[in-house]
């Protein structure tokens, strides 16, 4: 198939697959994942999330029960289906997270300049001491070393270690409840990623059907692999979190091995000075985009609407600058987990991120990138897939065309052309149910359900066909089409551009 070839066949007024029920399209490109707890999970609440924007719902692992999440899984199946949009479901498994004993159920309060014992157990903790379920807890440090409780707020200094108990000085006070983590040294964390416990709820929620697995304090490609082997016969897509220094360094292995990648800002806060972490994400996006992998930027991004009506200054300035950065999605954690108004956190972040696209140099990102991979571009089906979406991106400027219908089997056509950032709509369709709930993660795609076709013609006219019936193109409108030919086995390269006139 010659994949300059233009056709301007017009589309009919077939029946199209009555699956397709996503009839509206958010106005953000950037895609908002939003993690499900007390404050959200209610059917009303989860439904006004997912009409306000949401993309991805997040299930936070760390916390609960299996058994609860999934049910939560079931719960946004069942919204979904209700508002009528795709959404994809992420669990994030814990990781070797080393976490204080129970705290009384009004929390604590470290004063700085006061001492904080630490001991290894299971025990309850108090205001007084802290137990650790690390049980090298004693060997492991040393005095002077640095430990951060939580979200890193909260800071101590080794003083004393004892045979039975490490002695600390509070160096940053604060509040902190529930089992809080305890962060040592990472050179020193005798733990392994992934755990067992990791292994087993992963084997657990890809059986349910979970669309992404998050992977935690991710050190190597290798770790990936592990996860991966666990959970062979359901293929959820891996999403490695880059929260450790050992990842910023193997950052190329480990995007290459992901089928996603998030920037966990608050653990890379704590690995390292916080001065770094604007640069570190900036260079970790990068990459992503570069290399087709979706990448979301995580991490108190609007921490103060936990509980206040309106994000701060700062926190609208983080999110635009994520957006600048080239983030495929934007992360909500304890803000719609645990906040006063979950709804209202969406609405924020989807209007500021509206508003800093307007801004973004997606043209200029798009041309330097088809330039700079001209040079390094893979041997192989790959190299066909990039080659074709570049020329894509040039078409449609040229062609002046007004959306972009990815067919594809896998998805890898379809976050192939998000590398670009496209002007014109992006609609990403697939026969395959779980790959158009991962295309819900990707920059600026509309994923959409179609049938399987056996021939190229057949294959185009019902893209078309499907997009103009959802709402998402117009008649008199032009759209150019990718894909990789029907009789050719998944996997293979996309090897077919056509440009249609919709009549």
């Amino acid at each position: 198939m010659d994949s300059r070839t233009t056709d301007s066949r017009t589309t009919g007024s077939r029946t199209t697959d009555s699956r397709t029920k996503d009839s509206r399209t958010k106005d953000s490109r950037t895609k908002i994942v939003a993690t499900l707890g007390p404050a959200s999970e209610s059917p009303e609440v989860l439904d006004a999330m997912i009409v306000a924007g949401v993309d991805v719902v997040r299930l936070n692992l760390s916390h609960g029960k299996v058994e609860d999440h999934v049910l939560r899984l079931h719960a946004v199946r069942a919204s979904a289906d209700r508002v009528g949009r795709v959404v994809g479901v992420l669990a994030d498994l814990p990781g070797p997270k080393v976490r204080a004993g129970q705290l009384p159920d009004e929390g604590v309060r470290l004063v700085a300049g006061e001492t904080l014992r630490l001991k290894a157990g299971e025990g309850a903790s108090d205001g007084t001491c802290f137990q650790v379920d690390y049980a090298t807890l004693i060997d492991d440090l040393s005095i002077g070393d640095r430990v951060v409780i939580g979200d890193g707020a909260i800071s101590l200094r080794v003083e004393e270690v004892g045979d039975h108990e490490v002695v600390t000085r509070i160096l940053t006070g604060g509040t902190t409840q529930g089992r809080p983590g305890v962060h040592i040294p990472a050179e020193r964390l005798r733990l392994h990623t992934p755990t067992d416990d990791d292994l087993r709820l992963a084997a657990i929620m890809a059986a349910e059907g979970v669309d992404f697995l998050a992977v935690s304090f991710v050190r190597s490609a290798s770790d990936l692999v592990k996860v991966r082997e666990a959970v062979a016969p359901h293929r959820p897509h891996l999403v490695a979190k880059i929260e450790t220094l050992p990842a910023v360094a193997a950052l190329e292995e480990i995007a290459a091995e992901a089928d996603a990648v998030m920037v966990a800002r608050g653990d890379l806060g704590i690995e390292c000075p916080l001065e770094d972490v604007p640069h570190l994400q900036k260079r970790i996006v990068r990459h992503c985009v570069e290399m087709g992998v979706p990448v979301i930027t995580a991490t108190q991004m609007l921490e103060s609407m936990i509980t206040s009506p309106s994000p701060t200054r700062a926190e609208v300035s983080d999110i635009a600058n994520a957006v600048f950065d080239g983030t495929d999605a934007l992360m909500l954690s304890a803000e719609t987990a645990i906040g006063h108004d979950p709804v209202a956190v969406v609405e924020s972040m989807r209007r500021i991120a509206e508003r800093a696209e307007m801004e973004a140099s997606y043209s200029a990102w798009g041309s330097r990138l088809g330039r700079m991979q001209r040079r390094q571009w893979p041997d192989g089906p790959d190299r066909i897939t990039m080659a074709i979406t570049h020329a894509a991106g040039l078409a449609a400027v040229d062609a002046g065309v007004d959306a972009i219908l990815c067919c594809t089997r896998s998805g890898r056509t379809t976050r192939a052309m998000a590398r670009f950032r496209p002007t014109p709509a992006l609609i990403g369709l697939s026969p395959d149910l779980r790959t158009v709930r991962t295309m819900a993660l990707s920059w600026g795609v509309t994923p959409m359900v179609v049938d399987t076709y056996t021939s190229t013609d057949e294959l185009v006219w019902f893209a078309v066909e499907t997009a103009v019936k959802a709402g998402h193109v117009q008649r008199g409108q032009v759209v150019l089409v990718l894909a990789g030919a029907p009789d050719r086995p998944s996997g293979a390269a996309t090897d077919v551009l056509r440009i249609v006139q919709v009549s």
